[in-house]
């Protein structure tokens, strides 16, 4: 009885496993609480979050969340505030258009679905954006690019990306019932648990896209492509040195 016990409770046990990514769900969201109370850190403390649940994917382990939330806030933090501040004024100038378009009436009334139509876009940008940015070091332009790539690569994988984020924010308003208890599930795991799901979904797409680390096989997360091929080239030309 008492091995079986100790073979259930080990960390390399499917119970095990499933607390250990339990608990950096719990560590992560803690942090990213925490560091998305000034507001317009919140897009940096999201990178941050999927960096976390990224790792842990691809490490297949359980890992210290709170170390490597720090390390993808300290790599995020100017691009995470940047898209945080265009990403919202986008959503609010989109919304402004679309209540403008609906009491407006006549010829205006039409022109919302354009406008309906551009806020999916946005959505389906914030809902890539942030783990494409936690995966790759790039320019902001071309993280956008990249997020629109990863979004219409898999077009099927856009409905269940969008809807984890979009079906609890809406639930949680909505249902005012139970709406204490939709806090404490926030506050305990909630947006630990949708960006570990997200980051199943588009793992292995973002993979594919990122270098291999010779030691393990496996991609390695947040390497630009151009310094792994640069450092491989510094060592050809040390070797060459060294047999002359």
């Amino acid at each position: 009885m008492g091995k079986w016990l100790n073979g259930f409770l080990d960390n390399e046990s499917t119970f095990g496993r499933i607390m250990g990514r339990l608990a950096v769900m719990i560590g992560a969201n803690l942090m990213f609480l925490v560091f998305s109370f000034p507001v317009i850190t919140v897009g940096p403390a999201l990178a941050s979050l999927f960096y976390v649940m990224l790792e842990t994917i691809h490490r297949n382990d359980t890992l210290n969340p709170f170390s490597l939330f720090w390390k993808g806030f300290k790599d995020n933090l100017k691009q995470g505030i940047l898209c945080t501040l265009g990403l919202g004024a986008a959503f609010m100038i989109l919304i402004l258009d679309i209540r403008f378009c609906r009491y407006a009436g006549g010829i205006w009334y039409s022109f919302r679905f354009g406008c309906y139509a551009l806020l999916f876009l946005l959505i389906v940008l914030t809902a890539y954006l942030f783990p494409v940015m936690a995966a790759f070091e790039d320019t902001i332009p071309n993280l956008l690019r990249n997020a629109f790539f990863f979004a219409f690569r898999k077009p099927w994988k856009i409905i269940p990306t969008a809807a984890l984020y979009v079906v609890p924010a809406l639930v949680t308003v909505l249902d005012v019932r139970y709406r204490p208890l939709y806090a404490f599930l926030w506050v305990f795991f909630g947006f630990g648990l949708i960006s570990m799901m997200v980051s199943e979904l588009l793992y292995h797409d973002i993979r594919q896209f990122q270098p291999v680390d010779e030691t393990d096989g496996k991609a390695v997360s947040r390497e630009d492509p151009e310094k792994v091929r640069a450092k491989t080239e510094r060592e050809i030309l040390r070797e060459m040195r060294k047999l002359e």
